[in-house]
């Protein structure tokens, strides 16, 4: 019999300080228990199976077995002598592996019990069943083998369940944002530490150029939850799109109380974004919502993202207005439609750099935003087409 009082005590105490459910920590401990009398006994073939009663604190171990027929398991071959003959048994399993067929399991009498035997000692018994037989007590000295056999298993069983806990959690955050500490930094890989557990962000998903310190506290999009494991299981992004539009959810409450919507957001990590907002509210400025009084909104957003700089426009369905609005702060004389989805966007010569930007990228991301090929030219020189956007980028 085990102090049962005192075991119920360490359950919540463990249950309440590492946020876990007191019920599954209490099976672990049956677990264990029966871990612990297989190991005593030796009993490892066999399937153990313990009932702790929670109030007298007393203990009843059972064997299962499992009801099986010829169609649902495989018999070891025997030789002359009697023998299980290995080879022979070896070669025909790989053949069947080969060819493709499903292998059966094989017959183990700690595991497995015959139909027709299993109906003697039930009658309405069937293939997939589970006879329980009882087993013998392990008498009042098993509390201290129990004690320290087991404790390793419950310390594993925890550790089992509070990754999964963990990773229920984090599942429900995916595509949102969470914070942590910076715990280290390896090949350029940031390791962080999220309280309960760990992430990581590759160097991939890092804004180019960003510096980061050990013990910074930061923001990261959450892309993925992996199967729990020895930390880093958490994959985390800075330089992924919604990253943005996450941190304008959290600075404007028009977006997160779905008055402002964001309609389409393009992104090159560490340089420049371009976000186009609309608004069905009568008398709500989607673009100055975004900003805020005196810019503050947006600024709080910059201070996150370092130098990024931030373009806010005005998402419209005429796709002529959402050029002009993606090409700002250039100013557009004109637009004609072309062949496709190209237009010829003229613009003033001293806006042509401007409306191009530097590399191309202002063009680049307000025809990756608004889905059109644009060509910028000049007012004065529009049969040039330096500034044709380039379909691969």
């Amino acid at each position: 019999m085990l102090d049962i009082k005192t075991l119920n005590k360490a359950i919540e105490q463990l249950a309440s300080e590492k946020d876990l459910d007191a019920k599954q920590i209490f099976e672990a401990v049956e677990a264990s228990l029966a871990s612990a009398y297989k190991k005593e006994y030796n009993k490892k073939a066999e399937v153990v199976r313990c009932a702790l009663d929670s109030k007298s604190g007393d203990t009843k171990f059972v064997q299962v077995k499992t009801v099986v027929d010829e169609s649902s398991i495989r018999f070891p071959e025997e030789n002359e002598e009697g023998e299980v003959a290995e080879v022979e048994k070896n070669n025909k399993e790989k053949q069947i592996l080969e060819e493709g067929e499903f292998l059966l399991p094989m017959y183990n009498e700690d595991r497995h019990i015959l139909l027709e035997e299993a109906k003697k000692i039930k009658p309405e018994t069937f293939v997939g069943d589970e006879i329980i037989f009882d087993l013998e007590d392990p008498g009042s000295d098993f509390g201290r083998i129990a004690a320290q056999t087991a404790k390793q298993v419950i310390l594993q069983k925890i550790r089992e369940i509070e990754k999964e806990s963990v990773k229920k959690e984090f599942e429900s955050k995916i595509g949102t944002l969470v914070t942590g500490l910076v715990q280290r930094i390896e090949r350029g890989n940031v390791y962080v530490d999220l309280g309960k557990t760990s992430g990581v962000m590759f160097f991939s998903e890092a804004i180019p150029g960003e510096h980061y310190r050990i013990g910074e506290r930061l923001k990261f999009y959450l892309l993925s939850v992996g199967e729990p494991g020895k930390g880093g299981n958490l994959l985390l992004s800075r330089a992924h799109s919604d990253f943005v539009s996450k941190l304008f959810q959290l600075e404007v409450p028009e977006i997160n109380d779905g008055i402002v919507e964001i309609k389409g957001i393009v992104r090159e990590p560490g340089s420049r974004t371009k976000i186009a907002v609309f608004s069905n509210t009568d008398g709500v400025d989607p673009v100055g919502a975004c900003v805020g009084q005196r810019g503050a909104r947006v600024m709080v957003v910059n201070n996150e993202l370092g130098s990024e700089r931030i373009d806010i426009i005005e998402w419209s369905e005429d796709p002529e207005k959402y050029i002009i609005s993606a090409l700002s702060p250039a100013q557009v004389i004109s637009i004609e439609e072309g062949a496709g989805r190209t237009v010829v966007v003229l613009v003033p010569d001293d806006q042509l750099s401007l409306a191009i930007g530097r590399g191309g990228q202002n063009v680049r991301l307000a025809a990756k935003l608004t889905g059109w090929k644009i060509d910028v030219r000049s007012e004065t020189n529009p049969e040039a087409k330096e500034a044709k956007q380039d379909d691969e980028e």
